[in-house]
This record gives structure tokens, sequence and C-alpha cells, in this order.
């Protein structure tokens, strides 16, 4: 869109959607993590370093 000269405000707008398709992404990996890794990581005694894993990805996907 750039090399295309296309008006800001539209790439702007284009830019935005790719980030909250990319954050809907991110939440779906994170709930199939929890349901499946995290669980199972729990009833095999593994949960606190799993959860701490976890906590800590999430803190830099809020970023």
């Amino acid at each position: 869109m750039v090399e295309e000269d296309r008006y800001c405000v539209d790439i702007l707008v284009q830019i935005s959607a790719i980030q909250s398709a990319l954050k809907n992404v991110g939440f779906s990996v994170t709930e199939r993590h929890l349901n499946h890794c995290v669980s199972d990581a729990i009833r095999n005694g593994d949960g606190r370093e799993t959860i701490e894993e976890l906590m800590n990805v999430m803190k830099q996907f809020s970023k």
C-alpha cells in the first residue's frame, strides 16, 4: 500500500486490522496452550513452572 502511494489513513486502518488479527491469533493459541499443555503439566505436577513460563509470555504479549 505504501509503494502504491495509498492514502495514509487507509494504511493506518489496515495496520490496525492486522494488529487486531494477530492479537486474536495470540489469544487463540494461549487458550489452546492453557487447555492442553498447562492443564497436562498441572496434572503431572509441573504446574508451577508451566504457569510461571506462561505468565512471562503473557507479560511480553501484553506490551
